[in-house]
């Protein structure tokens, strides 16, 4: 009877050694190799870091200097000179003309803006009207070419093809310009390349929105309004160059 028992408990003894050897490995596997499933089995993978979007770079000592041609509002001896490169159909554009315009309410005599133009390519009518107000300017000088830009600014819808040609020609007579002249001088395309110079110089300096303004001080200082800023913000740009 003794001997029959000890038959018994032998093997057994020796399945419960083995099961106890496995367990003890598998659960030295799972720490060393595994980190017990979490330094390596359940971690989540690291995640990348945010891109930071690039500043714009400017080259502001490409600005071409103002020259009596330029369409300037205000006047030339002022000691803060504001550079638009603007965009008739760029709604953004429409929103600043309004601060612009508050800026020389307040400021008076102390500062000039200076219209360039900056038509988008993807605003199918800015070349026309940019063009057009050169013709404005041609017919009936400084004050027509900025009563035109206040014009469209206001009632623009900025949708890239507000303004149609004959939309141009009917604020034309309103302003009681010659439609005549106005259309032939339109569709010679006299004044394409002069748009584009302007495009061209806005790109050198680095501008590649609109609008994009660089303000220039008596003492050759620079520094650049990026886009559509609010007012106050318009405000402490200038006042920080006086």
């Amino acid at each position: 009877m003794e001997i029959k028992n000890s038959f018994v408990i032998l093997p057994l003894a020796v399945l419960l050694f083995v099961s106890g050897y496995l367990f003890n490995k598998v659960s030295y596997l799972e720490k060393t190799v595994l980190g017990t499933n979490t330094a390596l089995g359940n971690q989540a993978p690291a995640a990348a870091a945010p891109q930071q979007p690039e500043e714009p770079s400017y080259n502001l000592d490409k600005v071409r200097e103002v020259d009596s041609g330029e369409h300037i509002r205000g006047s030339k001896n002022a000691d803060i000179v504001l550079v638009e490169y603007s965009d008739y159909e760029c709604p953004f554009c429409k929103r600043f003309h309004e601060s612009v315009k508050q800026a020389m309410d307040e400021y008076g005599d102390k500062i000039a803006w200076v219209y360039r133009h900056y038509p988008l390519p993807f605003h199918q009518n800015a070349q026309m009207e940019a063009e057009a107000s050169e013709c404005v300017a041609e017919l009936g000088g400084n004050d027509a070419f900025w009563k035109f830009t206040d014009q469209v600014y206001a009632t623009t819808d900025a949708t890239g093809t507000s303004y149609t040609k004959d939309r141009l020609v009917g604020l034309v007579k309103e302003l009681g310009l010659d439609t005549n002249k106005f259309t032939s001088c339109l569709d010679s395309g006299k004044y394409t390349n002069k748009v584009q110079a302007d495009l061209s110089n806005g790109s050198e300096v680095g501008i590649n929105g609109t609008p994009g303004t660089v303000v220039i001080a008596k003492n050759g200082q620079k520094t650049v309004i990026p886009g559509a800023l609010p007012y106050e913000q318009v405000k402490s740009i200038i006042d920080g160059l006086n």
